[in-house]
């Protein structure tokens, strides 16, 4: 890895600074199994916006010279968007306490180098710097049976199980965007997993 460097962003000002390499990663990385996001990078930037507004919003970025090969991303939960509180808000959790993660993407060629750890023990760090109890992410559930699930795809189950993550199957989410070549967007099923911190 002595080719990559790991940038930290501080604060959304600060994020805003990678926001191009963000956009491209979300929609390159999503792209593919489980996600099957087609993406749009006007979208994404629109999208990134809630982080850049969130004043405890962090985020890393792997550079490898002048291109961004990976990204994580994390803001308090009380400022993220409406469709990733509501479960908690439901369920009775002190929404104040929570760290939002946001997403972690890493290029196919990047993976299996540690930087998945990497990811969670900076935005771990960051949301502990801001006094939060617990971390929580959302992630897309496809059947088993799903016609466009790879023979070799290995979900990250037990990845995030061995960081301290617990699936919270009644944290449940709806998001909604187009799979690859569609065009209209359509509701998906996320399930949250949590850590204390």
């Amino acid at each position: 890895m002595s080719d990559l460097v790991v940038r930290s962003y501080v604060g959304g000002a600060a994020m805003r600074e990678a926001r191009d390499a963000l956009a491209a990663l979300r929609v390159s990385v999503f792209r593919d199994f489980p996600y099957l996001y087609e993406g749009s990078l006007s979208y994404e930037l629109e999208y990134l916006e809630v982080y850049f507004r969130s004043q405890g919003a962090f985020s890393a970025v792997v550079w490898q010279g002048e291109e961004a090969v990976g990204a994580t991303t994390m803001l308090p939960l009380t400022d993220a968007e409406a469709e990733a509180q509501e479960p908690f808000l439901e369920a009775g959790y002190e929404r104040a306490e929570l760290a939002y993660f946001g997403e972690s993407v890493l290029l196919r060629a990047f993976r299996g180098r540690g930087l998945g750890v990497k990811f969670f023990e900076l935005r771990e760090a960051h949301a502990r710097s801001l006094g939060l109890k617990l971390a929580t992410f959302c992630a897309v559930d496809r059947p088993t049976d799903h016609p466009a699930r790879p023979a070799d795809y290995v979900p990250n189950d037990s990845f995030w199980q061995h960081r301290g993550y617990r699936k919270v199957p009644e944290l449940q989410a709806s998001f909604s965007w187009p799979d690859v070549g569609e065009t209209e967007s359509t509701s998906k099923s996320m399930t949250f997993w949590l850590r204390e911190l």
